[in-house]
């Protein structure tokens, strides 16, 4: 797969991209150099092995390799690159987005939050979101403009009041990709699935009494001084569809009775310099763009990695001139 910056969105998607950039610059504010959403974050690296179920669903490279070098990355929410770690209203949700280096300059991504789900169905419909966002807040009259997009929108309702609890580190989180994806095995069988990442350490939350305790760097600080005493390891899974599952649509979610199988583990044992000019282009793509693996047909694929590669270039142009 060549560097995402060479796709070219169609028209359409361009437009929305466009429009999505300037609706978060006006949410956030611009800040050169950064990724307009979950733009304090920190990479790491290690390693993938993949568990024999993995290449059993698909034929796709890293499913099939005794293991793969990856980079992950691991955020804070808002665009803003100072945003506190216990900040009630900016930290949550967290991200995380791996990269499996293939090979020199071939690579597929996954991206995810830590909340199962998302608000909007398309592009669209998440601009409008954030003009409501932008348009309404304490001083605003009710009802707000947000106020009536909720109202008439259950899925971004449901997501901005889904608790968004503080986790004592990045490596006792859990992360959802946003879409499903298409698996295809070595035979030509294909299954719908979705990737969740869970710490092998486990789920561990603070209340917000002691997380307003924290340092507001407290995730970068643990996870620094947990990576040098010993590797992070997460354990990837699929949950797998079931004919009849709505594959199409971010914000509808599978039963959690769904079958779940163990994809491999992803085992992070160092920071790199996160001032290496090769870490710091990086522009992770939600699109798998590998054999074996493949979008399904959700309309929230194209826009993100439209806008994705829209704010990675005006990034990586901030960086060649500071």
């Amino acid at each position: 797969m060549s560097a995402p910056s060479s796709s070219a969105p169609s028209t359409a998607v361009d437009s929305v991209s466009r429009d999505l950039l300037a609706g978060l610059d006006q949410l956030f504010g611009l800040h050169p150099g950064f990724r307009p959403v979950h733009a304090k974050g920190v990479i790491c690296s290690g390693v993938f092995v993949p568990s024999p179920a993995a290449s059993r669903l698909t034929r796709a490279p890293h499913a099939n390799r005794p293991s793969t070098p990856v980079h992950v990355r691991f955020s804070d929410f808002a665009g803003v690159p100072q945003v506190p770690d216990n900040d009630p209203n900016g930290a949550g949700p967290r991200g995380c987005a791996v990269r499996f280096n293939l090979a020199p300059h071939v690579h597929t991504d996954i991206v995810a939050h830590s909340i199962d789900g998302f608000p909007t169905r398309t592009g669209e419909g998440f601009l409008e979101l954030l003009h409501a966002l932008a348009s309404s807040g304490p001083t605003v009259p009710k009802p707000t403009s947000l106020d009536r997009f909720l109202g008439s929108h259950p899925a971004a309702l449901k997501f901005l009041t889904s608790p968004k609890p503080f986790p004592t580190s990045f490596a006792r989180e859990s992360f959802f990709t946003v879409s499903a994806f298409r698996f295809i095995n070595q035979q030509g069988v294909s299954r719908h699935g979705r990737f969740k990442l869970v710490p092998v350490a486990g789920n561990e939350y603070l209340s917000n009494d002691d997380a307003a305790e924290k340092s507001p760097n407290y995730l970068f600080d643990e996870l620094t001084a947990r990576i040098a005493n010993a590797p992070v390891q997460l354990k990837m899974l699929v949950q797998l569809a079931e004919p009849g599952d709505e594959v199409n649509d971010a914000t509808v979610r599978w039963p959690d009775t769904r079958e779940q199988i163990e994809f491999g583990t992803i085992s992070l044992n160092a920071i790199p310099d996160q001032t290496d000019p090769e870490l710091r282009k990086i522009i992770f793509d939600p699109r798998p763009g590998v054999d074996g693996l493949e979008a399904t047909a959700d309309p929230l694929f194209e826009v993100r990695a439209a806008i994705y590669i829209l704010s990675g270039r005006r990034r990586r142009a901030a960086m060649a001139v500071s």
